[in-house]
């Protein structure tokens, strides 16, 4: 399919010494010299990024011209609205006649003509086929790699194809030193169709104003190495010489054709015009950013918050994940992880909606395959990813639902190689209602879909491959949490207020293990206010927790956030304190920090017995604190029983205050 050319057909005309100036042409010359049966790789993330100018004309001249017909389309993220922009301007029978793409659901008019079988179509890991685009630029016959193993993508469960109408196939599996990895076939590219920002005659191409670089770059190789020809759209022309060569991202030598586009089709992004903090033009507040309502989106956003650790590296899929930033932002705790997204973005608060893919006040910007380079090496040590379909040997579909098929964008990629895995999503679809009333969690209206099958329709994440791994794997929904284990999926939290039987059995095509009752969820994720998550987040030890100070000859117990769930966890408290204060020979005075302490109901009784050996045994005098009202009063109640001074105070200042009185 490689044309041998490689000077754009629109220039062959021109003198030589016109040679080099001559590459600014319109949008309609550039895709006149588009052939049938081409194969054409686009550039663009969601809505970043897209060369709609060229785009529409693609479409305009095929409505208008029959012309160019047959295409082979090839591209790694999804490029949309979900209508009409973007890749939709091929959503015509007979334009193209194959489509291998990482994602789907931004292109329904592509997506229509391949569940009607109309066109070939193949749904192959965003990663993959962003690597995919440096390995046909270095001419090498296959993209190897494990992404993709026991998922729908597998050879041996359907190769990527996702209709009937795809027969070639795409995807081997192979082995290499006893392990199995898949071969990804790699092919010719005639055209790249990729944007930047500035370009100046020669066709040097920079990206200070875009949001990301994606794997421009790559793909513009690809196409040159292939004999293709490379067109890009900018927003302006600058003069031969005069751009920073350390700011050009695509060098002119691989550039034949420039289209100013107009502006109207050149947003950074399809809902922002220009937000230079995407473009690392300026810092802005973080202050400024919106707080989340209480609902179940930020109910899961706050649980699936206390999986994250100090200093880790993290990634935020798209829609309900993005919740878990915003928890981060509200809590102050972002300073102390890195998030990042699967096209270039390190660091910052990633954007959402039509701008996913983008973040405020980023650390850094790289090329998407060197990002996928990141991930599939295991650089993250933890991913939010949305919650589908799920089954009973941890499965999990965000690709494919009868009629509909969304793809699997970077999912495959992410959730295979990631160090901890932690699904979010609502525990039924389709009209769910919830509310939180006194600290518990009340159904209003429950969904008209189930989630959690006796068998996901595709498989996009292998449980059993997780298992073979020795993955961590979590679901975390509104009402309850699973973790998946060798014996399959396990119920291990519930939120107050939920009925096991009735709110979450009843809902499940398949019954999860319990081999002891499910603790309940951390109750200040439905209580106003901060979580105070930032010590969750840092694991504090309980010898961190328990402090002696001579020179105030003060012991300070600091539960804040600290979870008691056993047994166990009690005797760890008692034998942490014997141990510290033992060597002392001498009782203390003590002061307590109890907010947003959490103990199981049925653990109060056995706590508070441990603490009258503790003042019988250690302590001169204790004060107590802690604005949980509820708390208090819990505590309280039983402190008095065993005739302990049942007092809690709201304040650290007011439990010093009444510390020195009784001294």
């Amino acid at each position: 399919m490689a044309r041998n050319n490689r000077i754009h057909p629109m220039l062959s005309n021109l003198p030589p010494s016109r040679m080099r100036r001559g590459k600014v042409v319109s949008a309609g010359e550039a895709v006149r010299a588009i052939q049938d049966g081409d194969t054409i790789a686009t550039g663009g993330f969601v809505s970043i990024g897209v060369p709609e100018e060229i785009l529409k004309r693609i479409e305009t001249s095929y409505l208008e011209t029959g012309k160019p017909r047959n295409l082979t389309l090839l591209y790694a993220a999804g490029q949309g609205d979900g209508r009409d922009r973007g890749l939709n301007h091929f959503g015509h029978e007979g334009l193209v006649k194959r489509v291998v793409g990482g994602h789907w659901g931004l292109v329904p008019k592509l997506g229509r003509l391949a569940m009607e079988n109309r066109i070939e179509a193949y749904n192959l890991p965003q990663g993959v086929i962003s690597h995919m685009f440096r390995d046909i630029a270095a001419h090498k016959p296959r993209t190897l790699t494990t992404v993709g193993l026991w998922t729908y993508v597998d050879p041996r469960f359907g190769g990527g194809k996702i209709n009937d109408a795809a027969k070639e196939d795409l995807v081997e599996l192979m082995s290499f030193d006893g392990q199995d990895c898949l071969a990804y076939k790699t092919f010719p590219v005639n055209v790249a169709i990729i944007r930047g920002t500035t370009a100046d005659t020669d066709g040097n191409i920079t990206f200070e104003r875009e949001a990301l670089t994606q794997e421009a770059l790559s793909i513009a190789m690809a196409a040159k190495n292939s004999g293709g020809f490379v067109i890009v759209q900018v927003e302006r022309i600058a003069d031969r010489g005069t751009l920073n060569a350390r700011q050009v991202k695509i060098p002119g030598i691989m550039v034949d054709c420039v289209v100013l586009s107009q502006p109207e089709n050149h947003w950074q992004t399809f809902s922002v015009q220009y937000n230079p903090s995407f473009s690392c033009e300026v810092k802005v507040p973080m202050a400024t950013l919106p707080l989340m309502e209480m609902d179940a989106r930020k109910i899961i956003a706050r649980r699936a918050a206390f999986e994250l650790k100090g200093n880790s590296i993290i990634n935020l899929g798209i829609g309900m994940p993005e919740g878990v930033s915003n928890v981060a932002h509200e809590e102050k705790v972002l300073e102390y992880i890195t998030l990042t997204a699967e096209p270039g973005i390190i660091g910052g608060l990633p954007a959402g909606g039509l701008s996913f893919g983008a973040a405020t006040n980023a650390d850094c910007i790289i090329d998407q395959p060197y990002q996928f380079d990141y991930y599939d090496g295991g650089g993250l040590d933890c991913c939010f990813l949305g919650l589908a379909q799920a089954d009973a040997e941890g499965n999990a579909n965000v690709s494919k639902f009868g009629t509909k098929m969304a793809g699997c964008g970077g999912f495959i990629n992410i959730s295979q190689n990631a160090r901890k895995v932690v699904f979010v999503g609502t525990f039924t679809a389709g009209g769910l209602e919830v509310s939180v009333e006194d600290g518990k969690l009340k159904i209003v209206r429950e969904g008209s879909t189930i989630k959690f099958r006796s068998r996901v329709e595709h498989v996009t994440f292998s449980g059993r491959y997780a298992v073979m791994k020795g993955q961590p794997v979590y679901f975390v929904t509104e009402r309850c949490v699973l973790r998946l284990t060798g014996e399959g999926m396990e119920l291990i939290e519930v939120a107050p207020g939920i009925d096991i039987e009735k709110d979450i059995l009843r809902l499940m095509e398949f019954i999860p293990i319990m081999k002891k009752n499910p603790a309940l969820m951390d109750s200040r994720i439905f209580e106003e206010g901060p979580m105070n998550l930032k010590d969750c987040i840092f694991g504090l030890t309980l010898e961190e927790r328990l402090t002696y100070d001579p020179e105030e000859d003060l012991f300070f117990v600091n539960f804040e956030g600290y979870r008691i769930r056993s047994s166990e966890d009690i005797r760890a408290v008692e034998e942490m304190v014997m141990k510290i204060l033992s060597p002392l020979r001498r009782k203390v005075y003590t002061i307590v920090n109890y907010d947003n302490f959490d103990i199981l109901p049925e653990l109060v009784d056995e706590y508070t017995d441990m603490v009258k050996r503790l003042m019988d045994g250690y302590y001169t005098g204790v004060t107590r604190y802690t604005t949980n009202t509820f708390l208090r009063m819990k505590l309280g109640d039983a402190l008095k029983e065993r005739k302990l001074a049942p007092h809690i105070y709201e304040t650290r200042a007011e439990a010093r205050k009444a510390l020195s009185r009784t001294a």
